[in-house]
């Protein structure tokens, strides 16, 4: 299956994870530290009633890492496309539903995943083709480079393990996220030793 068609099938807890997710890949890029989502992450882990305080640990996510504006311009001698991709990186933040009604949490897991995918292809070293990222999540995945690919590999394996098995694959998804956001942290750092 497509990633576009996991998404369409998943239920609340696997949307609210898979934009979680892929928001927590990009943490390197909202200048938080690796725990800074593990509360919304044992939100989702609650068997009974799961994410019943999901809104008040988002505000509280939200509290440490919007940071007034940060993401805008270039600041800190970061390049174009760090700048851009931090920008997107903080819209995601933004646009976390506290309301985890299924509408709402799929346009969010929906819209959380083209951008952790653009965030990927910015600050990628290799060309992604002409292909658009609308085509990657729909399958067409001809001339990806590495970092895209990657990070697509990712978000449907979340997915897929989510979809398998409920809550009992949170941990694994959220070992795969970890993996992702030291990948990413690894390529802002070596981007950023390469401009000095």
């Amino acid at each position: 299956m497509s990633l576009v068609e996991l998404i369409a099938q998943a239920d609340e807890r696997g949307l609210a994870a898979s934009g979680l997710a892929c928001l927590d890949r990009c943490v390197p890029l909202l200048g938080g530290d690796d725990e800074i989502l593990r509360p919304l992450w044992a939100s989702l882990a609650e068997s009974e009633g799961w994410g019943e305080d999901w809104g008040e640990r988002v505000e509280q996510a939200r509290a440490k890492l919007d940071v007034p504006g940060a993401g805008a311009g270039v600041p800190g001698g970061r390049g174009f496309a760090e700048g851009e991709a931090s920008v997107l990186a903080h819209r995601m933040l933004g646009a976390v539903p506290v309301d985890r009604g299924a509408g709402n949490l799929r346009e969010w897991a929906d819209a959380c995943s083209v951008a952790a995918l653009q965030i990927h292809r910015l600050l990628d070293a290799a060309s992604d083709g002409a292909s658009s990222v609308t085509a990657r999540r729909e399958g067409r995945t001809q001339d990806m480079s590495p970092l895209v690919a990657a990070e697509l590999r990712r978000q449907i394996a979340i997915l897929e393990v989510l979809s398998a098995h409920g809550p009992a694959g949170l941990r694994q998804a959220l070992a795969l996220s970890t993996e992702g956001r030291r990948v990413l942290r690894a390529v802002v750092s070596r981007r950023a030793r390469g401009r000095v």
